[in-house]
C-alpha cells in the first residue's frame, strides 16, 4: 500500500500532543477508548482513523479538533 503523507502529517501530530500531554500511546488508548494497537497504526499513519475516532482522541487530549489539525495540510 502506497503511504499516504496526510495520513503520516496527522499521525505525527498526534504523538506530538500525546507526548507534550506526558502520556503513552497504552493511556491514550484507554483514555480514548480505543485498542493501543489503533493508536499505534494512527500515530504511524498506517491507519485512517475515522471522525469519531478522531474525535475521541483529541477529548483524550484535551485539545480541540482544530488544534489537533494545526499544521496538517496537504
Amino acid at each position: 500500500m502506497k503511504s499516504n503523507p496526510l495520513l503520516k502529517k496527522f499521525g505525527v501530530r498526534i504523538r506530538e500532543l500525546r507526548k507534550d500531554a506526558g502520556i503513552s500511546q497504552e493511556k491514550l488508548a484507554e483514555l480514548a477508548e480505543l485498542h493501543r494497537t489503533y493508536v499505534s497504526g494512527v500515530e504511524r499513519g498506517e491507519r485512517n482513523a475515522s471522525l469519531t475516532s478522531i474525535a475521541r482522541i483529541a477529548k483524550a487530549l484535551n485539545v480541540s479538533l482544530s488544534k489537533l489539525f494545526e499544521g496538517v495540510s496537504q
